[in-house]
């Protein structure tokens, strides 16, 4: 009788302990995930728009994406995050791929698939294909998501009157921003078309963040 006492006493003492435990990490993640939100500042020109948004190293976007390449293809959620050169990027759908994940920066990616295997992908864009049947386009993406070119590349870009891209082409891509909307206090693409051969890709974008 006694024992047990100690035991339910000990046992009720670990419990708060890991209690208390569990109530700090849960504030400490609390805290690491609330970065402070900016505003962009003023884009009144191609130009500044393309240096400002060129120099931004930290941010997100979310919205949805549609792929299709032959008899291939999903609809899906989409989320890309940048931090400095790294991203992250995950791309979920239905048609048997589950969640997949793209990771990686300038020079190197890493693919992982709905049952978390992991493969270094040396041709993002080709790699993908031929494991799916449909691509997206991983290099560039971070730039013509925001409206801009890539700048590692040539480009031949076309421009509304008020100064935003709205049809670019690179590499073999035709990229296309039929809507622009506010977000960050700026003007931002919205809805977006990169056309290969190969392959159409339509994303929505439904929320900017941009992170001080």
């Amino acid at each position: 009788m006694f024992a047990s006492a100690i035991f339910l006493k000990h046992r009720d003492s670990l419990f708060k302990s890991f209690a208390g435990l569990v109530a700090c990490l849960i504030a400490l993640s609390g805290c690491a995930s609330s970065r402070p939100v900016v505003d962009l500042p003023e884009l009144t020109t191609w130009e500044l728009r393309q240096e400002v948004l060129g120099s931004i190293s930290d941010w997100e976007f979310k919205g949805r994406i549609a792929v299709k390449a032959g008899d291939e293809g999903f609809n899906g959620k989409f989320l890309w995050a940048q931090t400095a050169d790294d991203f992250h990027a995950t791309v979920g759908g239905p048609l048997g791929i589950g969640t997949v994940r793209i990771e990686g920066d300038d020079r190197a990616f890493v693919l992982t698939d709905k049952d978390g295997v992991e493969t270094l992908l040396i041709d993002p864009e080709t790699e993908l294909y031929d494991r799916y049947g449909w691509t997206i386009p991983v290099s560039s993406l971070r730039y013509w998501a925001l409206g801009i070119p890539d700048p590692h590349r040539s480009a031949v870009t076309e421009l509304d009157t008020a100064g935003r891209l709205i049809s670019l082409e690179q590499g073999n891509w035709l990229v296309t921003i039929s809507r622009y909307r506010d977000s960050a206090g700026q003007s931002l693409p919205h809805t977006l078309t990169a056309i290969n051969p190969d392959t159409r890709v339509r994303m929505v974008i439904d929320t900017w963040l941009f992170f001080d």
